[in-house]
């Protein structure tokens, strides 16, 4: 059950900002310390890529954990609406490997910073996140990833939905009467 009324939760859930996140500032002030030059969300790129390096035809999305399920300590699945939380969180990941084949098809190089190698227990020093994609963009890798590799909602979603049930929810077995 949600704490807060409709209204509330709708206003609440519109003021997540998608665009000049902390974490993404922290890594652009970095890269920028570092001399390394981007564009910001170019929209005529599916997906319209957080960092767009067009010298290096290369792109880097800054993914925050939450909203796609990337399955460490940072992504919590909700207890209230699950089935709506559960699609909602396939649909993301579905768009996120859209967007890269559909880049990765135009000749593009796609990079995913996870927001937990920037802040929590599995952070980074944002110059060392910054040095990582400098290496990348130098090198002829297609792919990079920045932060533990992510788990497939789609198939961790059983066992979410029964780690977050609360306990008087769980049936158990009967004992048996030996």
């Amino acid at each position: 059950m949600d704490k807060v009324d409709k209204v509330t939760r709708s206003r609440i859930m519109a003021s997540v900002g998608q665009r000049d996140t902390g974490v993404e500032m922290m890594l652009r002030s970095a890269l920028h310390r570092l001399g390394v030059r981007y564009r910001l969300h170019v929209r005529s790129l599916p997906g319209s890529p957080d960092l767009v390096f067009p010298r290096y035809r290369a792109v880097v999305f800054v993914h925050g954990c939450y909203w796609h399920a990337h399955g460490c300590h940072r992504s919590t699945f909700p207890r209230s609406n699950q089935s709506f939380w559960s699609d909602k969180f396939a649909a993301n990941q579905r768009r996120d490997a859209k967007k890269e084949a559909a880049l990765l098809e135009a000749g593009w190089r796609v990079m995913t910073v996870w927001e937990c190698a920037l802040r929590g227990k599995t952070s980074r020093q944002p110059e060392e996140v910054a040095t990582a994609i400098s290496k990348w963009l130098r090198s002829r890798a297609r792919h990079g990833r920045v932060g533990p590799p992510p788990t497939q909602l789609l198939q961790n979603t059983r066992a979410l939905l029964a780690f977050n049930r609360p306990k008087s929810a769980i049936t158990r077995p009967p004992a048996s009467s030996d």
